[in-house]
């Protein structure tokens, strides 16, 4: 068991590369520390996961591609309201938290901040998001893995792993046994074939993610929804 409490920040920044036993309050003390805002803090079941630093450039592009895919798709395929959140910490007190690099609420009810609450989705108070997603730059294995679990394990319909090296994008459903399957449509985004979002990938080796973005505006004029 990790003691964390009386932790200075310079020597947090690689204590917890790998997810390691840990109590709720060893996760607090990260997720409070005033001196860490640029980390994202994962717990599951009495282990903690930290990924410190700053996103790189094709992490960033990434993740800032899927939020314009979205403003796109919707605008394609109206819904009645939708939020996208990506990085904000999720939390479900004393037993499970993450900060997914892709946050997606569709319809209504999402999550809305109120002065003097606590900067983070409370999931005691607030629906679970439809989808969460990761973009894997350098955390393809957790991503696969421990985190496919943990997002699981909170009832996320959706979940998305992004494999930068790789240009895809592995999507999971999950089903009625609370275990995810894969699927090559989005259930989320209903009608999106997943062979779209790495054929837009593909489109990053030659042009920005808003060019690549508004290629996916094209392409998507031709979708029929099932």
């Amino acid at each position: 068991m990790i003691s964390l409490s009386s932790v200075t920040a310079p020597s947090l920044n690689s204590a917890i590369s790998k997810w390691q036993k840990a109590t709720w309050d060893d996760y607090l003390v990260y997720r409070d520390h005033p001196n860490l805002e640029r980390v994202k803090v994962f717990y599951q079941d009495g282990y903690l996961l930290i990924e410190m630093g700053s996103e790189g450039i094709n992490h960033a592009s990434i993740s800032d591609l899927f939020t314009m895919l979205f403003a796109f798709w919707f605008a394609r395929f109206p819904v009645a309201s939708f939020s996208s959140l990506g990085r904000c910490q999720l939390e479900k007190a004393n037993s499970r938290a993450s900060a997914p690099d892709r946050v997606l609420y569709i319809g209504e009810n999402s999550p809305r901040w109120q002065a003097g609450e606590p900067r983070r989705i409370d999931l005691n108070r607030w629906r679970v998001p439809d989808l969460v997603g990761e973009v894997a730059d350098t955390t393809l294995a957790t991503d696969l893995d421990e985190k496919k679990q943990l997002y699981a394990t909170l009832g996320i319909p959706e979940y998305w792993v992004t494999n930068v090296k790789g240009k895809q994008v592995i999507a999971f459903g999950l089903g009625e046994n609370g275990k995810y399957e894969e699927i090559e449509y989005s259930v989320a985004l209903s009608g999106l074939p997943m062979i779209l979002l790495e054929q837009t990938l593909e489109q990053l080796t030659q042009m920005d993610n808003g060019m690549a973005a508004l290629w996916f505006n094209q392409e998507i004029a031709n979708i029929e929804r099932y």
